[in-house]
């Protein structure tokens, strides 16, 4: 009830005022402060010159983002450019054998950047997996993929394989770790997918063809065996209307997101601020919560500027990978969080749906949500952090079923039958806030440190009581109430295609 309920146009009109009037009045807390520590010691190494014309250094406390745009760029560059021409190539003149020459791209690609004995250790895994996929036992499957996940995510089994690479670049643990993991996930989902096959298994080079299509092999995102196959296996390629025009759009968009995220660590330092909690401490309950939920708005840009890249090459070579994750901005549902979308579908399909069922039964919610988050550790990366982060997810994701189980009961359910829709929708959404701050919470423990995490809990939750969490509260009530408006659009305009259809 109350999710197509619609609310007075002036209301919306204030909520979206509260909410840019909120937004403008942290960033420029957040900017002052910026500005003011451009020069502490305490910063030295997450701050570096940069637009002096303007008197601005710039904020590269992120390494990801930096190796992408200096080391890795003409990496990039060179490899995805070749990748593109080469698939254009083979589209036009053996478009039935293209999934073969995109495989022998990668390969050579991999060779290439990291060298034979690298590539010897990928060709093992894949082997010992697709040898445990010919006995069809999915159980099988499970612990084989998963004890492989382990030997490169627990010490000192990681380490003893990686020590096998010869040669030193300042790439080489990220595409060590990034092309193994990820290929233990796809290797993983080839067996399970050939285990449910009705007639004879999948064979060992289609396995490689899906392994090594080189703009997924390093950073993902994973698709699913069975998908992969089914559009490589397409023999007439034809491009969707406008599919073109969309394509182009969105690799201008992702420019203009890179110029924007550039712009913007001049002028705010959201990632190098919370490496010092004395500074941080001396922030305004306003600003200091502007830079958590800054920390993820940033997250998930950069995770949609990966993978949008990667699948703007992919849509190219007649793909449809996984989308991007959904924006922080428009969440407010522990169900629907994830930066990886590709990741978060592969868990979905073979753990948490196949534990959970429908998801209407408690118990089996519970078994698969702590298997889904375990399986979700051991892919990150066992550390106490992680573990941290995990428990507190796992706990808000069965929260969520608990809540709505209990306000579904017999007197509750008769309670909100006699409310109007709008009103409906406005209980709902003073519980999502609670909700949307519980995830920005529970994921900056991933994203920054625990003892910022804690230093934002305390500020907002126990010395910002009652002034900062009531006036936080209500502006996050503002913007839940914002998204579920932007739903109820999109909701009805699925009617209506439906209709048409």
């Amino acid at each position: 009830m109350g999710v197509k309920a619609m609310l007075p146009s002036y209301e919306l009109g204030f909520y979206a005022l509260v909410v840019t009037c909120a937004v403008l009045y942290s960033a420029s807390g957040i900017f002052e402060a910026s500005r003011d520590s451009m020069n502490r010691k305490a910063f030295r190494d997450g701050i570096k010159p940069g637009w002096h014309y303007f008197g601005r250094k710039m904020d590269v406390a992120d390494f990801e983002w930096v190796m992408w745009f200096t080391s890795f760029r003409n990496i990039i560059i060179f490899a995805l450019s070749g990748h593109v021409l080469f698939g254009k190539i083979c589209s036009m003149t053996v478009p039935q054998h293209r999934a073969v020459m995109y495989m022998i791209y990668g390969v050579l690609a991999v060779l290439g950047s990291m060298g034979l004995v690298y590539l010897m250790i990928i060709l093992s895994h894949c082997l010992l997996l697709y040898s445990v996929a010919l006995a069809k036992q999915k159980w099988l499957c499970y612990v084989a993929g998963l004890c492989c996940l382990a030997s490169f995510k627990v010490e000192p089994f990681g380490s003893w394989q990686s020590g096998f690479v010869t040669g030193a670049f300042d790439l080489q643990d990220v595409l060590f770790y990034g092309g193994c993991t990820f290929t233990i996930m796809r290797c993983m989902s080839f067996a399970l997918e050939s285990s449910q096959k009705e007639e004879g298994i999948y064979s060992i080079f289609d396995l490689l063809k899906y392994n090594f299509y080189l703009p997924f092999f390093f950073f993902g995102p994973v698709m699913t065996f069975d998908q992969f196959h089914a559009q490589v296996s397409t023999r007439e390629l034809r491009r969707k209307d406008n599919e073109m025009k969309n394509i182009r759009v969105n690799a201008l968009l992702h420019v203009g997101a890179i110029v924007a995220v550039d712009i913007f660590f001049h002028f705010f330092y959201i990632l190098t601020l919370p490496s010092d909690l004395k500074f941080v401490n001396r922030l305004s309950d306003w600003s200091l919560a502007g830079l958590a939920y800054s920390n993820l708005v940033y997250d998930w840009v950069k995770a949609a500027v990966m993978f949008g890249v990667i699948n703007t090459i992919a849509r190219l070579d007649h793909l449809d990978p996984p989308q991007p994750p959904k924006c922080i901005t428009m969440l407010y549902i522990f169900a629907e969080t994830h930066f990886d979308r590709g990741i978060n579908d592969w868990l979905c399909k073979y753990v948490y749906d196949h534990i959970g069922e429908n998801h209407d039964n408690i118990l089996k919610e519970l078994v698969a949500s702590i298997t889904t988050f375990a399986v979700t550790t051991l892919w990150l990366g066992p550390c106490e952090v992680i573990y941290i982060w995990s428990l507190v997810n796992c706990f808000g994701l069965n929260f969520e079923l608990w809540v709505q189980k209990f306000f579904q009961l017999g007197p509750f359910a008769k309670l909100e039958a006699k409310l109007s829709g709008a009103m409906s929708r406005r209980i709902r959404a003073a519980f999502g806030a609670v909700n949307f701050w519980a995830i920005v919470l529970y994921n900056i423990l991933a994203l920054n440190s625990l003892e910022f995490a804690l230093l934002v809990t305390k500020r907002l939750l126990v010395t910002g009581f009652p002034v900062s969490t009531l006036s936080i509260w209500f502006i996050t009530y503002c913007g839940v109430q914002l998204i579920k408006e932007r739903e109820r659009i999109l909701a009805l305009e699925e009617e209506d295609k439906a209709k048409v259809e």
